[in-house]
Formats: C-alpha cells, structure tokens, sequence
C-alpha cells in the first residue's frame, strides 16, 4: 500500500470502535519498526451522550502507546438528510482541514464493510460504479479549511488540496479483528446504533450469511465489479480524447461532438456527463444513476437540462456542458491574493486591485457587443467569469472584452479525461 519510501507522517482516524482500535495498534507496532510518526484524531459528532467518553478513551490508548490524539467535534446536523452520509462527509472535511503535513490517513474499513455496502447499494438500484469495492487508496479534495490543534500535526510549509484514504483492513474480517483485540485486552466500544435496525447498514448486515450471502462471497463480487469500473472508465477516457472539442470563447466548459457522442454506447455516454458535470460544478460525487440517466436522454434528444449545478445544452454539432448560471457563486474582491472563484477560476491583471470577479450573467452579456458572435450557446456564456467595478462589466477574457487579463482555470480533479481515470 506505502513503501518502500514511506511517508514520514501519516493520520490513523479512530473511532473507539472494535475495527479501528485494532487498527491503532496495528498501525503502532507496525510504525515503530518503520520509523514512521503517526497523528491520531477522534471525530466526536456529538450525537449520543457516550461520545465524548469514547472520545477519552481513545486518547488515553493513544498515551499509552506514546501517540498524540486530537478530538475534533462536529456540531453541523440540523436534523435533515441522511444522518450517517452527512456525518461521513462532515468527518472527512474535518480531517482534511486538521491533518496538516499528513498526505494519508487511514480508515479501518473491513471486508465487512465492502460486504455491507454492496447490499446497500443494491437496494438502492445501483450500477457499477455503485456495486465496486471501496478502494484500497482514495484520493480526497480537502474541502475544509486548516484546523490547528495543540496535538495535531505541523501544517506543512506547501499546503496541499488533496489527500488519500488508505483502508489496509479491506482484506481482514471484523471477526479476527475482535479475536485481537479479545486476546490482547484491547478496550473498545460498541456504538449501540450498530444494532438499531433504523439503519439501512443494519437492517443489511443482519441478510449476511442468509442464502450464500455471506462475507467473503459479497466482498469478491465487489472487487470483481471494482475490475469493470476500471475497464469502463478507461473506454470513457479513450471516448472523451476523440469526442471532446475545444472553444476558446467557452473555458472551462466541456464541448463534445454531438455525432460522435450520440454513437457510443450509453454506459460510456452516461460516464462522461457524469465526469463533466462534477468537474464543471466542482462537485465531489457524481449525480444519481436516475437523474443522469433522464438528463442523457434528454440531451439525445436535443433538449437542454440543467443537474448537478451544471446545465447541458446540445446546439448544431455540439454539446455545451457547463456551469449552470443560476447556481454560480458570488462576486469575490481581488486584493493582494486571488482566491479561487467559484472552486475553479483566479483573475490576474494590472490594476485590478479594488475590482471583483463574478458570473457574466446577463447584465454582463448585454454590455458586451462581440462580433462575431460566439459560438457557445448564451446559457453557457452566462457562467463564465469577468472582472467588475460595482454594475460595470470591465472585461472578459474569453469573449476578448476589456483588458487583458490572465485567467487560470483549476478544475478539482483535473480535467475531463484524467477525471475519467480517477478510480
């Protein structure tokens, strides 16, 4: 997984839980041997009582094993949505934001956990994508910004914008795991929502072992469906480098040949709308099988739609997908630092300090009178990116209007094909 050059610093987030506690410990003895200093951190999510004890705990293991522990609490539920997805995504942005020089964490995700999430998204009607085994290794954008703690680890003299999730138990049984943590007299605790069967994760667990259901059989059908998405994402790669277009008046838009496209089977059209709208939207999962299966058929069609916070319009030989206007952020002031807009675009200039970047939106296409008209369709003009002084429209690169300026596109992901590539 690492090696032979490991990293001199790595995260283990720890739970208190059975799987994550073996996990400290096995990453601890395994640490001394390699020299390596490992940062441990505890989500407190701050919705049972027991939690924060959990919490002690874990640091307490933590100091007995030499280790420093940091306790991050989140307060972001509101009651609404998936409690256990919002939570997962809260947790994420709250390490990315503290794990400082850390370019890896790890998680203690089980062959159970595969067997688990297999049958979760099989109710739920998934396709591929769905039904793959979670990744030894995932890369994460750092959504979050940088939290300092008293025992957290250093920031790093060149922040990064990414991270990876390492799972090194995806080969390992809960059960062995607790046979270890039993014969070494490992504390832990058992979260009582485990068996609260007002959990789809619960109500799933409980059909193991029911039918040839059992674990190992579930996790392999997983890793054989993580083989198909690879081999799929590298056809929609090699797809997307033919179809793909180019249109200076539209950066940061994605541009497909409208023929090209339309001929391809639809598993590999379904993956490149998928990619483009998470680039263009900057978005970190892809939109849900149903509503990108609708939004495919209309664009066949040759119907615009709008999903995902992108919009996707198929005019003459083309196909446009970009940011969709009505959902694009606020104007930014540009002072001595850019900041980026709208996750993906900074404006460099002279004279430029005072001024701000926002959408062109209509009222700054009406002040433009570019001859010869662009190709782009309006919808997707709207979205892109200009410097203004209060009402006025100063200028816009791509459409050549006012002064020059540089303007830098950093999509999250990279671009189109190499997003393609990402699993």
């Amino acid at each position: 997984m690492l090696g032979p050059d490991f990293p001199r610093d790595i995260a283990v987030a720890v739970s208190g839980g059975g799987d994550s506690m073996a996990m400290l410990h096995l990453a601890a003895a395994w640490a001394r041997v390699y020299g390596v200093r490992l940062w441990v951190v505890t989500v407190d999510h701050g919705l049972r009582t027991e939690s924060a004890a959990e919490a002690t705990m874990v640091a307490d293991a933590c100091a007995a094993l030499g280790l420093p522990h940091s306790t991050l609490r989140w307060t972001g539920w509101d009651g609404q949505g998936n409690l256990q997805d919002t939570a997962r995504r809260a947790r994420r942005d709250l390490i990315g934001g503290w794990r400082g020089v850390c370019g890896h964490v790890l998680m203690a995700h089980t062959r159970d956990d595969q067997a688990e999430t297999l049958l979760m998204r099989l109710a739920r009607g998934s396709g591929v994508d769905g039904l793959a085994a979670m990744a030894v290794r995932t890369t994460v954008r750092a959504a979050a910004a940088p939290v300092t703690c008293p025992d957290g680890p250093p920031s790093p003299a060149t922040p990064s914008a990414a991270f990876e999730i390492l799972r090194p138990l995806l080969d390992t049984d809960r059960a062995a795991l607790r046979h270890y943590l039993k014969t070494l007299h490992i504390p832990y605790v058992d979260d009582p929502s485990n068996d609260d069967d007002a959990y789809a994760r619960v109500r799933m667990r409980r059909l193991i072992g029911a039918e040839g259901l059992d674990v190992a059989t579930l996790a392999d059908t997983a890793r054989q469906m993580g083989r198909a998405q690879v081999a799929l994402d590298r056809r929609a790669h090699d797809v997307a480098v033919q179809v793909m277009r180019d249109d200076a008046t539209a950066p940061g838009a994605v541009v497909l040949d409208r023929d090209g496209f339309a001929w391809v089977e639809a598993e590999t059209q379904l993956r490149i709308l998928a990619a483009a709208l998470q680039m263009v939207a900057t978005a970190t999962y892809r939109p849900r099988l149903d509503a990108l299966e609708d939004a495919l058929a209309r664009l066949i069609g040759g119907g615009t739609t709008t999903l995902h916070g992108g919009i996707v319009v198929p005019r003459g030989d083309r196909v446009w997908i970009a940011r969709e206007p009505a959902r694009v952020a606020g104007r930014i002031a540009v002072g001595e630092s850019q900041p980026l807009w709208d996750g993906r675009w900074r404006v460099f200039g002279p004279n430029i300090k005072g001024l701000s970047v926002g959408a062109l939106g209509e009222a700054g296409l009406a002040q433009i009178a570019a001859k010869p008209a662009p190709r782009a369709p309006r919808l997707v003009l709207a979205g892109l990116p200009g410097v203004w002084d209060g009402d006025r429209l100063v200028a816009c690169q791509p459409l050549r209007f006012g002064p020059r300026y540089v303007l830098e596109h950093h999509p999250p992901g990279g671009e189109l094909p190499n997003r393609l590539l990402a699993h």
